[in-house]
């Protein structure tokens, strides 16, 4: 039986992540402590604001180190919006900020034609680029739903598990050993949303 820890560091609807678990029949806590990270089967880093205050909080709340050692040790984790962005090494956001440098590559702000709104707010499709566990069932094409001003670029491209399309392609998704990371919201992504909420609780 999988136990999931939310990682709590005062960002992001935790709640709404939590129930998503609970209604696919997963076991999801939210995690305010190290040790409670360390001790679960999977671990999810959920966050919504900006990238600097994000690292700032992770820092504090001392839930850096658990990060890192959950990655390490191998066990699913999963990134959702900005806790996909701080997995990479930098952020222009406000500047340019150090993030946690697990995955290889910045985060960008997009550079749209004026017919585009930023932030990218509402539903848009995933072009699945990588067959992984966590995808398992959900067609391509599918819709999300998805806020961000900032967008990922990896330093290697064979990470990059699912593309989306505003006013150009960009990675939406990405994958590394134990980790899945989107840039869209799964808990607000109805049935598609669900299903990957599952087969991430499903991965051993």
């Amino acid at each position: 039986m999988s136990l999931i820890a939310i990682i709590d560091y005062g960002m992001g609807n935790l709640r709404s992540v939590e129930k998503a678990f609970e209604f696919v029949g997963h076991n999801a806590f939210i995690a305010n402590r190290p040790e409670d990270v360390l001790n679960a089967s999977h671990v999810v880093l959920p966050g919504v604001g900006g990238f600097p205050e994000c690292m700032k909080n992770l820092e504090s709340s001392g839930m850096i180190d658990s990060v890192y050692k959950s990655v390490e040790t191998g066990k699913p984790f999963l990134g959702i919006c900005l806790g996909l962005q701080v997995l990479f090494t930098e952020s222009e956001e406000f500047g340019c900020h150090k993030g946690l440098d697990i995955l290889k590559g910045r985060v960008v702000r997009f550079k749209l034609d004026q017919s585009f709104k930023v932030p990218h707010m509402g539903w848009n499709e995933i072009n699945i680029e990588k067959e992984i566990p966590v995808l398992n069932g959900v067609p391509d094409n599918s819709f999300v739903y998805f806020v961000h001003s900032y967008h990922v670029v990896p330093a290697d491209n064979a990470i990059t598990a699912t593309v989306s399309d505003y006013g150009g392609k960009f990675v939406s998704g990405v994958s590394k050993d134990n980790i899945f990371a989107c840039q869209f919201h799964p808990e607000k992504s109805q049935d598609i949303g669900l299903k990957i909420l599952k087969n991430f609780g499903d991965m051993k």
